[in-house]
Protein backbone atom coordinates (compact mmCIF):
# COMPACT_ATOMS: atom_id res chain seq x y z
CA UNK A 1 0.00 0.00 0.00
CA UNK A 2 0.70 3.54 -0.64
CA UNK A 3 0.02 6.47 0.99
CA UNK A 4 1.00 10.50 0.67
CA UNK A 5 0.28 13.40 2.09
CA UNK A 6 1.78 16.93 1.84
CA UNK A 7 3.16 19.37 4.65
CA UNK A 8 3.77 22.85 4.13
CA UNK A 9 6.05 24.85 6.35
CA UNK A 10 7.26 28.51 6.47
CA UNK A 11 11.13 29.69 6.50
CA UNK A 12 12.42 32.64 7.39
CA UNK A 13 15.48 32.29 4.83
CA UNK A 14 18.61 30.89 4.78
CA UNK A 15 19.80 28.20 7.76
CA UNK A 16 16.52 28.36 9.01
CA UNK A 17 15.97 24.87 10.29
CA UNK A 18 12.94 23.30 11.64
CA UNK A 19 12.13 19.84 13.66
CA UNK A 20 9.44 18.24 10.89
CA UNK A 21 9.49 15.21 12.72
CA UNK A 22 5.71 14.86 14.69
CA UNK A 23 4.46 16.07 11.25
CA UNK A 24 6.20 12.92 9.50
CA UNK A 25 5.23 10.88 12.41
CA UNK A 26 1.30 11.85 12.19
CA UNK A 27 1.42 11.26 8.41
CA UNK A 28 2.24 7.68 9.16
CA UNK A 29 0.17 7.20 11.65
CA UNK A 30 -2.87 8.18 9.34
CA UNK A 31 -1.33 5.92 6.89
CA UNK A 32 -1.88 2.85 9.16
CA UNK A 33 0.75 1.38 7.42
CA UNK A 34 2.61 -1.12 10.30
CA UNK A 35 6.08 -1.81 8.21
CA UNK A 36 7.35 0.24 5.44
CA UNK A 37 9.15 3.22 5.40
CA UNK A 38 8.39 6.87 5.13
CA UNK A 39 10.18 8.98 2.32
CA UNK A 40 10.64 12.68 2.90
CA UNK A 41 10.90 15.03 0.05
CA UNK A 42 11.72 18.91 -0.51
CA UNK A 43 9.80 20.19 -3.53
CA UNK A 44 12.01 22.96 -4.65
CA UNK A 45 16.19 22.87 -5.40
CA UNK A 46 17.23 25.13 -2.13
CA UNK A 47 15.86 23.15 0.58
CA UNK A 48 16.99 20.31 2.34
CA UNK A 49 15.67 16.99 4.24
CA UNK A 50 17.76 15.61 6.67
CA UNK A 51 18.14 14.22 10.28
CA UNK A 52 20.32 15.74 13.05
CA UNK A 53 19.99 15.80 17.09
CA UNK A 54 17.59 19.15 16.96
CA UNK A 55 19.15 21.21 19.14
CA UNK A 56 20.28 24.83 19.61
CA UNK A 57 24.17 24.31 18.86
CA UNK A 58 23.61 22.26 15.79
CA UNK A 59 20.88 24.42 14.48
CA UNK A 60 23.53 26.96 14.25
CA UNK A 61 26.16 24.87 13.33
CA UNK A 62 25.00 22.88 10.65
CA UNK A 63 24.55 26.06 8.63
CA UNK A 64 27.98 27.50 9.58
CA UNK A 65 29.93 24.83 8.62
CA UNK A 66 27.74 24.84 5.05
CA UNK A 67 28.49 28.56 5.11
CA UNK A 68 31.95 27.88 5.50
CA UNK A 69 31.97 25.27 2.31
CA UNK A 70 30.37 27.21 0.44
CA UNK A 71 29.87 30.29 0.90
CA UNK A 72 28.13 33.49 -0.32
CA UNK A 73 29.88 34.57 -3.28
CA UNK A 74 29.23 36.40 -6.89
CA UNK A 75 31.74 34.02 -8.62
CA UNK A 76 29.59 31.20 -8.62
CA UNK A 77 28.29 30.35 -12.67
CA UNK A 78 24.78 30.83 -11.24
CA UNK A 79 25.24 34.24 -9.43
CA UNK A 80 26.81 35.05 -12.96
CA UNK A 81 24.19 34.09 -15.24
CA UNK A 82 20.80 34.73 -12.86
CA UNK A 83 22.48 37.50 -10.15
CA UNK A 84 19.57 36.26 -7.60
CA UNK A 85 22.19 35.70 -4.42
CA UNK A 86 21.86 32.28 -3.87
CA UNK A 87 24.51 29.99 -5.53
CA UNK A 88 25.62 28.77 -2.35
CA UNK A 89 22.41 28.09 -1.61
CA UNK A 90 21.83 25.88 -4.71
CA UNK A 91 25.35 23.56 -3.87
CA UNK A 92 24.55 23.55 -0.46
CA UNK A 93 20.72 21.95 -1.09
CA UNK A 94 22.50 19.62 -3.43
CA UNK A 95 25.45 18.44 -0.87
CA UNK A 96 22.75 17.49 1.98
CA UNK A 97 19.90 15.95 -0.70
CA UNK A 98 16.09 17.14 -0.81
CA UNK A 99 14.85 13.84 0.48
CA UNK A 100 15.60 11.10 3.43
CA UNK A 101 14.10 7.73 4.09
CA UNK A 102 12.80 6.66 8.00
CA UNK A 103 12.28 2.90 8.58
CA UNK A 104 8.37 2.11 10.02
CA UNK A 105 7.68 -0.36 12.57
CA UNK A 106 4.86 -0.99 14.59
CA UNK A 107 3.10 2.01 12.75
CA UNK A 108 5.28 3.82 13.80
CA UNK A 109 9.03 5.56 13.02
CA UNK A 110 11.97 4.07 13.60
CA UNK A 111 14.30 6.73 15.33
CA UNK A 112 16.79 7.23 17.70
CA UNK A 113 16.20 9.14 21.13
CA UNK A 114 18.56 12.07 19.37
CA UNK A 115 17.47 11.68 15.42
CA UNK A 116 14.93 13.99 14.60
CA UNK A 117 13.85 14.75 10.89
CA UNK A 118 14.64 18.50 9.75
CA UNK A 119 13.94 20.63 7.08
CA UNK A 120 16.85 23.11 6.71
CA UNK A 121 16.31 26.13 4.35
CA UNK A 122 19.39 26.84 2.05
CA UNK A 123 17.93 29.76 0.35
CA UNK A 124 18.34 33.20 0.98
CA UNK A 125 14.59 34.34 1.47
CA UNK A 126 11.64 33.17 3.23
CA UNK A 127 10.08 30.27 1.03
CA UNK A 128 6.74 28.72 1.49
CA UNK A 129 7.76 25.04 1.16
CA UNK A 130 6.26 22.08 0.30
CA UNK A 131 7.26 18.54 1.66
CA UNK A 132 5.67 15.27 0.32
CA UNK A 133 6.13 12.39 2.55
CA UNK A 134 5.25 9.06 0.63
CA UNK A 135 4.15 6.28 2.52
CA UNK A 136 4.86 3.10 1.52
CA UNK A 137 4.33 -0.46 2.95
CA UNK A 138 1.92 -2.93 4.84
Amino acid sequence: MTFQERITISTTGHGDMADITTQVAQVVRESNIQTGIAHVFNVGSTGVIGMIEYEPGLQRDLPEILDKLMPPSRQYGHEQAWHDGNGHSHLQASILGPDFTVPIGEGALILGTWQQIIHLECDVRPRERTIVVTVMGE
